[in-house]
């Protein structure tokens, strides 16, 4: 009897095949393990992302969401408080221009990879992608240089679940509360100091007359913080073990940086690190002959849908000229992620200087340990050795 239960090991470790037995055999499946249905088949899940009045994110948008988040973050919320929300923030990224960020992105990650010159192995996310997310998430945001390391363990604790009772346990809950005053104290520094930086054009983003509520403010900065240090970190993790486990690839690459941007966009495909989201139903839903009531939750199974072979062909294979066009790596609909472009140039600018400096490199572990996460999929530790 086919089960799959997205909190299980076995899924964080390879949920491939699951997918395939999904999307083949049990396209509208009922998870009784995470009690709701898993959508696996890319047009499935393209349709659910675009059909908010449908399929509604107001009640949590994480697997195993976080107390009192829902309603007031971006990921969060329907249209059309949801595109106030966004029309808000992003007026406070076009702000902070993106090109301004070029520079010191790549001052970061030439330092960053330069620090390691000589290493023969090490922990790419300890040694290198941990410390370059958190110094580019926060030169962007403008956050004060100090306690680095530990908004990156408190951010990275947030997105896991207790593995046993497959919910947020005490830990995660108190580091959503720690991320909570941190940014709380950023917010209140910036608004009676303000600098050209992303938290304090959001926490003043007006339109015409409009601003952000007080409780808007903090958890937007707060999922901010979340998203863009482990979605970037794991996203860029992963982007480096393609890179060691494809080294066709990852020669080509260093040959040519400008196909960088490709590698960048089949990494998305092949193996995003946002592999989960929920929705919640509005109302009754037929799909392959299962009706799903109003009031389930679905899970939107993004890292399926971009292993569909009704939409890729041979989805199993990392190549870099494929050009994935509509791509599920940062979601998708009303609700794809509005980081998109800061993270696309970051992973670029990292890996063109950290090929730079390791040209030659291969994955030491045959298992990886993995972050236990129903929503998204890295990596704890990626050693590599230096040829």
């Amino acid at each position: 009897m086919f089960s799959f239960d997205p909190y299980s090991p076995a899924v964080d470790a390879d949920p491939f095949p699951f997918y395939k037995t999904l999307r083949d055999e049990y396209p509208c499946f009922w998870s009784k393990e995470a009690q709701m249905w898993i959508l696996s088949r890319y047009a499935d899940i393209v349709s659910a992302g675009q059909d908010w009045q449908t399929y509604s994110s107001a009640k949590g948008n994480l697997m195993t969401e976080l107390p009192n988040r829902a309603g007031a973050t971006l990921g969060t919320t329907d249209p059309p408080r949801h595109d106030r929300l966004r029309g808000l923030i992003q007026h406070a990224f076009m702000k902070r221009n993106l090109e301004s960020l070029t520079e010191p992105i790549r001052d970061i990650a030439r330092t960053t990879a330069q620090a390691l010159a000589g290493e023969k192995q090490f922990d790419f996310i300890s040694e290198f992608s941990s410390k370059f997310t958190v110094r580019v998430l926060f030169a962007a945001l403008g956050l004060p240089m100090e306690n680095e390391q530990t908004v990156r363990d408190k951010a990275v604790m947030m997105v896991q679940s207790d593995p046993h009772t497959r919910a947020k346990g005490p830990e995660h809950i108190a580091a959503y509360n720690w991320m909570q005053e941190y940014a709380a104290g950023v917010i209140a520094e910036r608004r009676a100091r303000p600098l050209n930086d992303l938290i304090s054009h959001f926490s003043m983003a007006e339109i015409d007359g409009d601003r952000l509520d007080e409780r808007e403010v903090l958890l937007t900065t707060t999922t901010l913080i979340m998203a863009g240090i482990e979605s970037l970190g794991g996203f860029m993790t992963m982007f480096a073990l393609n890179m060691a486990d494809h080294a066709d690839a990852r020669r080509q690459c260093v040959a040519n940086p400008a196909l960088l941007v490709d590698a960048v966009e089949e990494s998305l495909r092949f193996n995003t690190s946002a592999q989960r989201f929920r929705r919640c139903l509005q109302k009754d839903v037929t799909l392959h002959g299962q009706t799903m009531r109003a009031g389930d939750f679905v899970c939107l199974a993004y890292g399926s849908g971009n292993r569909d072979e009704r939409q890729y062909p041979n989805p199993d294979v990392y190549d870099i000229t494929r050009k994935p066009r509509g791509h599920l790596g940062f979601g998708g609909g009303v609700h794809a992620c509005l980081g998109t472009a800061i993270a696309r140039l970051s992973v670029k600018i990292a890996f063109d200087e950290f090929l730079k400096v390791f040209p030659d490199y291969h994955r030491v572990q045959d298992q990886l340990p993995w972050m236990p996460s129903s929503t998204f999929r890295s990596p704890l530790r990626l050693e590599i050795a230096i040829h």
